[in-house]
């Protein structure tokens, strides 16, 4: 890190502000984007060893951003991260959590981050992230776990976990964070953040991706407040040529929606147990019927209905296509690399999903992506009577690392079946069934409105007794970002989270 002419503000000043409150201090001259920026690094120099949150340090990278900003924009000055996958940051490695890319150097900037630099902020490293994130836990072999602040023996998550730890932790008030499964929302409710994952189409994948998981993927942020995640939303959102889907721009920028009155809303909530493997926590149902009881005093209209959906919408038409993004994912780093894939270039379960998806037949595939509509009918069934739909995050309070980590006897079992050639064969089999409860019960909240792209958000409104955040989530019709985030604000007057911080 280059000595600088001042030293940064001292950072019980700097973390009683979100990005938006760091913004206005650089537009009045009351700081400097170098000093928010020194100590941002003098920040993640003292948590990062012990929480593994940034993996790729880019100080210099960061400096020399910081004296080459656009003379505005909403969080000029602001540092900021971004997640090791999916966004691009030109000439800056993105392993995306896997050996396999270790020499990747991003050739351009992705569309996305593009606008988050003309919106001013300042990058100066990449967030930790699973293989491909693929599990809704932050594990890598190559970077190994992520730790959450709250309680650093547990997980915070995933995809997103690093990002999610950097925030939490202080380091900056927001971080990039993409959600294919839950991979927002999850590390935000572990974390004690706010997450909200875009409709369908609201940002833009582009150039280097146009869909990802049959759509299912989103990009977006993990934030301590509500405003700042409507205000990177405002800079981020819209297409880009070539974009495969399409949706109709907000009536008001959504960092006005924050402000606003929600009005008296519908609003069903469940807590019921969708794969019975993974029973829902009591605790994440105590978080439930809390939220519930609290907007009923908001004004609201809360009712209880039955989960609107069944398990195998989860456990056979998205696990299919995860397996077959993971194969597909597996032959673009063949690409990369020129040359066939080895196993030893992935983890193993990664290669083990490539190769189960070996098993099925292109007819599969498009069998299981049709089902997808019968969950997009309930969804929308349910909303034509209620606003929103409430439900628990995720159905445990955030787990131990290592949780979903094979046995050993798993370990030696998939690689005596993969040296045999077999794996392909196991679909249908006890073992690939409990893998797909195992690995997809955590998430059969969170997926649902992956799968049918609707906008959805979690909430820390919840602590547990032992002092580990419990978010409780929220989903709107496609394309209504603006109810949540009005509800999200009244919600964050109401039980103020902002200043819950975890003793890192």
């Amino acid at each position: 890190m280059p000595p600088s002419a001042t030293p940064g503000i001292p950072f019980d000043d700097y973390v009683q502000h979100d990005a938006t409150g760091l913004a206005e201090l650089v537009r009045s001259g009351d700081v400097t984007p170098a000093e928010l920026l020194e100590t941002a690094i003098a920040r993640a120099e003292a948590v990062n060893p012990e929480l593994n949150a940034i993996v790729t340090p880019l100080y210099e990278k960061g400096w020399e951003i910081s004296k080459q900003l656009p003379d505005s924009g909403p969080f000029r000055g602001v540092p900021f991260l971004l997640k090791d996958l999916e966004f691009e940051w030109g000439g800056t490695p993105m392993k995306s959590g896997s050996r396999g890319y270790q020499h990747y150097v991003s050739p351009a900037d992705s569309e996305a981050v593009r606008r988050l630099k003309a919106a001013g902020l300042v990058f100066f490293g990449k967030t930790n992230t699973p293989e491909f994130g693929l599990t809704p836990y932050t594990e890598s072999k190559l970077y190994g776990p992520a730790r959450n602040p709250w309680k650093t023996t547990h997980s915070p998550g995933g995809s997103s976990g690093g990002s999610a730890v950097a925030v939490a932790a202080g380091i900056v008030p927001a971080a990039s964070a993409s959600d294919g499964g839950g991979s927002i929302r999850i590390p935000a409710a572990c974390c004690g953040l706010f997450g909200l994952k875009p409709s369908r189409g609201r940002v833009t994948l582009g150039p280097r991706f146009g869909e990802l998981w049959n759509g299912a993927v989103i990009g977006h942020a993990v934030t301590c407040s509500v405003r700042d995640s409507a205000g990177l939303l405002d800079v981020v959102s819209g297409g880009f040529p070539g974009d495969p889907y399409g949706i109709a721009p907000p009536v008001r920028p959504f960092v006005d929606e924050v402000s606003r009155e929600p009005g008296k809303l519908r609003i069903a909530f469940s807590t019921q147990t969708l794969i019975e493997s993974q029973p829902v926590d009591q605790e994440c149902v105590k978080a439930v019927r809390e939220a519930a009881r609290l907007l009923e005093s908001l004004g609201h209209t809360v009712e209880e209905v039955p989960l609107p959906y069944e398990k195998t919408l989860v456990t056979e038409a998205f696990f299919v296509n995860v397996l077959s993004e993971t194969a597909a994912t597996l032959r673009e780093l063949s690409n990369h690399l020129g040359r066939p894939v080895r196993r030893d270039d992935v983890e193993l379960n990664t290669w083990a999903q490539a190769r189960l998806a070996d098993g099925f037949s292109a007819v599969d595939v498009a069998y299981q992506k049709r089902r997808w509509n019968t969950l997009n009918r309930s969804m929308g069934q349910l909303h034509e009577t209620y606003d929103l739909f409430l439900t628990p995050t995720l159905p445990r309070q955030p787990i131990p690392i290592g949780t979903y980590q094979n046995t050993a006897s798993e370990q030696r079992l998939l690689k005596l079946v993969d040296s045999l050639g077999g794996l392909k064969y196991l679909n249908g089999s006890k073992i690939v069934n409990d893998l797909a409860e195992r690995s997809l019960g955590y998430i059969s909240f969170t997926v649902i409105t992956n799968m049918t792209g609707q906008p959805s958000m979690s909430v820390p409104l919840h602590w547990s007794p032992d002092g580990l955040p419990i978010g409780v989530m929220f989903a709107a019709k496609l394309g209504n970002e603006a109810t949540l985030f009005r509800l999200a604000g009244q919600l964050e007057q109401e039980r103020p989270w902002f200043n819950k911080r975890p003793s890192v």
